[in-house]
């Protein structure tokens, strides 16, 4: 026979548990953006603009970065390397649309359309489109929507350490075998389409 007693006390682990699974996802390093929800659709000023790329139609937008923030950092962070990446874009190897890296650990995120252009934030790397900032989308039509991939990757680097102008293969490489300078790591997807809708 269960007593009631029982009952109490196992819905009170049960309880204690739910808040100590609740408090932990809580505090788990995360990026967020106020431009976008993670695997929504982005703003189509987001995209690449036809003045920063005027032989390509595809690029309907402003190339207004989004806004970013990161929190609950994890411990030993001294600086952040951030990527955007198109996995879909010029298969197989996908586009890399913006690396920087040396963004110290003070940082807590950028403004919207802040890395859009070079900035004393962050060290910029080389995209597929040969400059060190944000580029935004340019999605070719009549495709499902790419997922434009945002990793943040918390490391134990000097934000000084690295030399600018690197590319994801060669950022990669400076890290050495795992988990080598890597203090963490997390993400977000937006989705961009062309022609572009909600």
């Amino acid at each position: 026979m269960i007593t009631k007693s029982v009952l109490v006390f196992g819905a009170g682990v049960f309880a204690l548990s739910f808040a100590t699974v609740t408090a932990t996802a809580a505090e788990l390093f995360a990026l967020k953006s106020m431009t976008f929800a993670d695997g929504k659709m982005m703003p189509k000023k987001v995209a690449n603009s036809r003045a920063n790329a005027p032989t390509n139609a595809n690029c309907v937008g402003d190339d207004v970065s989004p806004q970013l923030s990161w929190s609950n950092v994890p411990d030993g962070t001294r600086s952040f390397a951030l990527l955007m990446i198109d996995p879909e874009g010029r298969a197989p190897g996908g586009v890399n649309h913006w690396i920087a890296y040396g963004i110290p650990a003070s940082v807590t995120g950028f403004a919207e359309g802040d890395v859009s252009k070079p900035s004393d934030k962050y060290v910029g790397g080389k995209s597929t489109q040969g400059v060190g900032f944000y580029s935004g989308p340019c999605t070719p039509p009549n495709a499902t929507p790419h997922h434009y991939t945002f990793v943040l990757i918390a490391t134990d680097f000097d934000p000084n350490e690295l030399p600018p102008g690197l590319t994801r293969d060669e950022l990669t490489a400076k890290f050495g075998p795992a988990p080598a300078h890597l203090k963490g790591t997390t993400g977000m997807i937006g989705l961009f389409v062309n022609p572009w809708h909600e």
